[in-house]
């Protein structure tokens, strides 16, 4: 079974070819950080347009390098939600128009779903049942996957994610945009030590849930008292900060493991490529007898391969949408709890 997938849910225009929903042909990426970069964020009017402008090539580059044409296609997998509703649409109608012409089924990927499938393209995914860590300039949540798509969400970010909580700490602290592999490169020569912030929502009546707003504004404060350090003192700041971070989401992540009784974790969305969270999350492993699954860091960004292999799996369970599929801003996971 071959699946295109297309993916255009923030700053990344995406398409990939993926057979079996494991073997990748082809997966290509055109990225907006120029487009954004003079404004220390996502614009989302400028990320539509980007993506406009960008869905055709991108589609007909992976085609090529996949070295097939639609006519070898058997579906089409494409990111349905959630993200910016405007670049969403873009990727989608490209999908809707391919599947309607071709008479191909149309899935439509939970974003997040996606993130989680993108083990499944290497060679030794996670057995099922498994805890997830998703991180990414989005999202911030604990994840129990049961099966291909069937996930409870365990807990989520209260306010910003921790992804996004690098972002802005590199914003403020002038290291451009995106700042969160900036942070992670400078923290390497730092001491991660030399600062106190705070590490929000560590205790355990918080159960897995995540705040990371405060620590930003630890951050700011710590600017405003001391002025946008240089050399060593911003390496001990990014070390700091970024030690923060890792803190909270790592012994969030082993308490949940203990508590789920689950011996395999595995770590996908943007921030997952951070070293230090890769390291100390393996590390936690080593010490409470869980195994950590990560994609290698191309992987781990936003991207059309793992939408391909979300949906072939779905597909497989006959959950093939309509021409009326809707892109949708905010589309939670199911929540444990939840009424």
């Amino acid at each position: 079974m071959r699946v295109l997938g297309l993916e255009s849910s923030c700053d990344e225009t995406a398409a990939a070819i993926v057979d079996d929903g494991r073997l990748v042909r082809a997966d290509v990426v055109a990225s907006q950080h120029e487009v954004h970069a003079a404004y220390g964020g996502v614009v989302p009017e400028l990320a539509s347009r980007a993506h406009v402008v960008n869905v055709v090539p991108v589609l007909r580059t992976a085609l090529a390098r996949a070295d097939v044409s639609l006519d070898d296609v058997d579906a089409i997998a494409v990111t349905r939600g959630p993200g910016l509703v405007g670049a969403l649409l873009v990727a989608l109608q490209a999908a809707k128009a391919i599947a309607w012409a071709r008479g191909l089924p149309l899935i439509g990927v939970h974003h997040l779903v996606g993130h989680l499938s993108a083990i499944y393209l290497e060679d030794d995914p996670p057995p099922m049942p498994h805890l997830a860590l998703i991180v990414s300039g989005g999202h911030t949540s604990l994840v129990r996957v049961d099966d291909h798509g069937v996930v409870l969400e365990l807990g989520a970010t209260r306010d910003d994610a921790a992804g996004e909580a690098f972002d802005k700490g590199a914003k403020l602290l002038g290291l451009g945009y995106p700042g969160g592999r900036v942070v992670d490169e400078l923290a390497r020569d730092g001491d991660p030590r030399a600062i106190a912030f705070p590490r929000p929502m560590v205790a355990r009546d918080t159960r897995d849930d995540f705040s990371f707003s405060g620590l930003k504004t630890a951050l700011l404060h710590h600017v405003r008292a001391h002025g946008v350090p240089e050399g060593a003192a911003l390496a001990d700041v990014c070390a700091s900060y970024q030690a923060a971070i890792v803190e909270v989401l790592v012994r969030k992540t082993r308490r949940a493991a203990r508590r789920e009784a689950l011996g395999h974790v595995q770590v996908c969305g943007g921030v997952a490529a951070n070293s230090a969270l890769r390291a100390a999350l393996r590390a936690a492993g080593d010490e409470d007898g869980f195994r950590v699954h990560i994609p290698p860091p191309a992987r781990c960004t936003d991207n059309a391969a793992m939408i391909a292999a979300a949906g072939y799996q779905l597909l497989r369970r006959g959950a093939v949408d309509t021409i009326d599929l809707e892109a949708t801003a905010s589309l939670p996971l199911p929540r444990r709890g939840a009424a």
